[in-house]
């Protein structure tokens, strides 16, 4: 099972781009927070999301930065070369 489930703040606003096939990205912060040796920490890390079709739209529509979002879905990662030859992970 490939099942992802996020809880985080909006880092900017929905893009969405083509207009057939629309895509709607954004970035999404979750944020984790422990002690370490007697010190606070907190653990930032950073989503890319991407969403399609008719959900992408309402997505666009309703969801601003800064918005806490509770998102569903799978996860997905692909692998491409640079302009310099360099394996990057998306």
């Amino acid at each position: 099972m490939n099942k992802q489930i996020l809880l985080g703040r909006v880092g900017k606003d929905p893009e969405v781009k083509g207009t057939e096939n629309k895509v709607t990205k954004f970035s999404l912060a979750t944020s984790e927070r422990y002690t370490k040796n007697g010190e606070k920490v907190e653990d930032t890390q950073w989503h890319n999301v991407v969403s399609f079709g008719r959900v992408g739209e309402v997505l666009a529509q309703y969801v601003k930065k800064g918005d806490l979002l509770y998102l569903e879905g799978k996860t997905k990662h692909r692998k491409y070369q640079d302009q310099d030859g360099n394996d990057r992970y998306i």
